[in-house]
């Protein structure tokens, strides 16, 4: 089967660190391709830098289409056009967040989620909401580093994920763990060595659910939510 991984990001470094790290476990006969968009924010860590990434992200989801493979990731955890690609995709598009926020319901009592800034702890709260999964959610763990900052120093960026995830397990009942940045990518096994609980790595979920839906032979519904876009001029 062939995957097409968009990192919504125009980070070449960061597309680097996640195609080394799904080369490691995907399956013997995935093909991946992971690609990062040429224009738009270098990180996203907001809404406005989301509404950015959309158009050229979503130029990738029917480039994959177009191309003939079998699924679409994006991997970003803040899931940015998620919707929109899926209508106009005939193929499974996974976001990254999305998936995991549902394994990490079915794997533990409460979650938590790792995160950029504050300012991003709303985001979290609404989209637990959306995914339905607000019963299971613990709270949002703010590493105050940036995205890029995660990804060029791994060994800090562990060091502070362990130590809010265990202030997360003793008071806020967390069972799971939720690296909540793409660029976390390959962390998620020292983590849960050092720490004794779950803690899942969005974009290896995500390439993992993908290459289980292409064997299921899925596809989104689309007689509602996902119903292909009306064809219009666009000027």
């Amino acid at each position: 089967m062939r995957i097409y991984v968009i990192n919504p990001n125009t980070s070449e470094s960061m597309t680097d660190h996640i195609r080394r790290e799904l080369e490691k476990i995907k399956r013997p006969d995935t093909e991946l391709t992971v690609v990062n968009p040429e224009h738009g924010p270098v990180s996203i860590e907001s809404a406005y830098d989301e509404a950015l990434a959309g158009p050229p992200t979503l130029n990738e989801v029917r480039r994959a289409n177009k191309e003939g493979y079998d699924a679409v990731i994006l991997a970003c955890f803040s899931d940015p056009a998620l919707d929109a690609a899926k209508e106009i995709s005939d193929i499974p598009v996974i976001g990254i967040e999305e998936a995991t926020m549902h394994l990490a319901a079915m794997l533990g009592h409460k979650f938590s989620i790792t995160t950029a800034f504050r300012s991003r702890v709303p985001t979290r709260d609404l989209h637990v909401r959306l995914r339905g999964v607000d019963s299971a959610y613990a709270s949002t763990l703010v590493l105050n580093m940036s995205v890029l900052e995660m990804d060029a120093n791994p060994e800090k960026a562990k060091a502070r994920i362990l130590e809010l995830s265990r202030q997360a397990v003793e008071k806020d009942g967390a069972e799971v763990i939720i690296l909540g940045c793409a660029g976390l990518a390959g962390y998620s096994e020292d983590v849960e060595r050092e720490l004794g609980v779950v803690v899942l790595d969005p974009t290896s979920v995500a390439l993992k659910i993908a290459e289980a839906m292409v064997d299921l032979g899925l596809r989104h519904s689309k007689v509602g939510r996902f119903a292909r876009p009306p064809v219009k001029e666009i000027k």
